[in-house]
């Protein structure tokens, strides 16, 4: 596989990806997959799958914004949701203006991608998440279920006031132990997280991936008697009109009319699987696929299972009447 570095310019913030594909044919363009990653990764997180589908597909990975090589805007007025949704529409529209694109997206990339085929569905051919919970049935789990909540608890940490210092200090002991833990030993290997550092390193990256915590519009204050193993000192403890009662919490109503592949990792420290429950009411055309005994990192740890299930849901027809 050969990998061009690329950068595009969009509302004035330069994007950083890569690409590669099969050589181009006028007569027959190949479809697009786009690739969007989460926290606290970059393009690399998608190396096996960009790797297996360039032999057939134009394959795309941005780093998105504040993260690695991409701009970092310092407003954080530009991490909101509804401008990241505008923001990466435009992208999507810039990358392949001829045609829509397979997305295919995991974790804060899945937050984003939801949203935008929700109402960019002009853009998006087929939508494929990894273990990114649905924003309705997320806020639902939030309000209802303590499990979630205390799953959720790392948040606060990560808007504290000292959220860039627990994040860099001890060379990112934090998001390299802490955060990035797989249920594979040998997964994120000593080079991999090296790869990772260098990447945290980058100018603003660590404030950048925090912007999408902060401008986050609603967050369930954490239950008392949290026993989280990821819970926080009183250092960490912080109040943001972002922290709402969960009587004051608001479900969102995304719904996605497109076809849609979720693939589950069941063994998530940030998400209760039943995220999963009920979401047919808000994606009728929805099949998901569960990986038991894996964690978040799911195409990190299951590659090739990963790549044969987006393998086969590209190729399955689209029903007209869905």
């Amino acid at each position: 596989m050969k990998l061009e570095h690329k950068f595009m310019l969009v509302d004035k913030v330069n994007i950083h990806y890569v690409e590669s594909g099969p050589q181009a044919d006028a007569k027959k363009p190949q479809p697009t997959l786009i690739f969007l990653h989460g926290f606290p990764e970059y393009w690399g997180a998608w190396s096996a799958q960009l790797s297996y589908f360039s032999t057939e597909y134009r394959v795309i990975a941005p780093d998105l914004p504040g993260y690695n090589l991409s701009d970092k805007p310092t407003d954080v007025s530009f991490y909101t949701v509804p401008n990241l949704i505008a923001f990466m529409a435009r992208f999507i529209q810039l990358i392949s203006p001829a045609q829509s694109v397979i997305l295919v997206a995991h974790d804060w990339g899945g937050a984003i991608a939801w949203p935008l085929a929700a109402f960019h569905s002009q853009l998006i051919n087929k939508l494929i998440i990894l273990n990114a919970a649905h924003p309705s049935t997320f806020t639902r789990e939030m309000i209802n279920n303590p499990l979630q909540r205390k799953k959720s608890a790392y948040i606060h940490q990560l808007i504290s006031p000292s959220g860039e210092l627990l994040l860099s200090q001890d060379n990112y002991h934090y998001l390299s132990e802490k955060i990035m833990v797989s249920s594979q030993a040998n997964v994120f290997t000593d080079a991999i997280k090296a790869q990772y550092r260098q990447v945290w390193r980058q100018q603003g990256a660590i404030n950048g991936m925090l912007q999408y915590y902060r401008a986050m519009p609603q967050l369930a204050p954490n239950d008392p008697d949290n026993d989280n193993p990821q819970a926080f000192d009183d250092k960490y403890l912080v109040k943001t009109s972002q922290i709402k009662n969960t009587a004051d919490i608001n479900i969102p109503k995304i719904r996605i009319k497109l076809p849609t592949l979720v693939l589950w990792a069941e063994q998530d420290l940030a998400f209760v699987n039943e995220n999963l429950d009920g979401i047919e009411h808000y994606v009728p055309n929805c099949s998901i696929i569960r990986f038991p005994n894996t964690s978040h990192w799911l195409q990190h740890e299951r590659p090739d299972e990963v790549n044969r299930a987006i393998e086969v849901f590209i190729h399955q027809p689209i029903l007209r009447n869905s």
